[in-house]
């Protein structure tokens, strides 16, 4: 089952995932559903050798999103970014999903493909601040769980309570403070 189109506003966000130069962000989107992941065996015999239950996750990232509800941690985002958008979250921080809210993150995990720790591990859009809108991480991936969307960035604001609703009116001038 694809990424949902509409994840922003048929989500809520249950948390954040804070680089440690406190400017950069991402949310995480759900709540999640059991999807492809749980369903995967690879991903299920990889959660049970780390003795971790398997249950809904969510959506990482608003720009670039990773259902990661849907993600089998099959790598072709990570290898298909030309700008290295993501990382394997648990090539930085060896902890459940669940808990990647909890801890900063320097961005410094792996972007190699053949690098991930295990089938637990997802790929994460830790610097989507970066991204190019090329789309190669969505065209590549097999459980289709990714949306790159640059208009999402308004929910992205939303959420920060940084939306400004005049500059966001498009043919108005900025707001001037003389």
């Amino acid at each position: 089952m694809p990424i949902d189109p509409d994840f922003p506003a048929n989500h809520q966000v249950i948390g954040k995932i804070k680089l440690s130069d406190d400017e950069h962000f991402h949310y995480l989107w759900g709540p999640g559903s059991l999807k492809e992941a749980a369903e995967n065996p690879e991903v299920k015999e990889a959660f049970q050798a780390k003795g971790e239950e398997i249950g809904p996750l969510g959506v990482s990232g608003t720009m670039v999103a990773v259902d990661w509800d849907s993600c089998v941690a099959d790598g072709a985002c990570i290898e298909a970014c030309p700008v290295q958008v993501f990382q394997w979250y648990r090539t930085e921080h060896d902890v459940p999903a669940k808990e990647a809210i909890n801890v900063d993150w320097e961005g410094t995990g792996s972007s190699v493909k053949e690098e991930r720790k295990d089938y637990t591990d997802k790929a994460d859009p830790i610097r989507e601040h970066d991204c190019i809108w090329c789309m190669a991480c969505v065209s590549v991936c097999p459980p289709q769980a990714i949306k790159v969307d640059q208009a999402a960035q308004e929910f992205h604001e939303r959420a920060a309570g940084t939306f400004n609703e005049e500059l966001s009116k498009g043919s108005a001038p900025p707001p001037h403070a003389h």
